[in-house]
């Protein structure tokens, strides 16, 4: 399991790397370059799996188990 990932603010385009909780999907995220507050697309449970280049913990280990489960639910 991938526990950083490289989240992108789609406002500025500023990248940092961070690390994702491992037992909660986080909904927001404040890009530390512009501010702006970035929040799930619709559809995704998460800022990383909106905006990371991986997807949060929850939804990696759904993954690895098959399972089609969005987090949270």
């Amino acid at each position: 399991m991938t526990l950083h990932s490289l989240i992108t603010c789609p406002r500025c385009g500023t990248a940092k790397l961070e690390t994702m909780p491992t037992d909660a999907c986080q909904f927001f995220y404040d890009c530390t370059a512009c501010g702006v507050r970035l929040k799930p697309k619709a559809g995704d449970c998460c800022v990383f799996c909106s905006y990371g280049d991986q997807p949060c913990p929850p939804i990696q280990d759904a993954r690895s188990k098959g399972s089609s489960r969005i987090c949270g639910a």
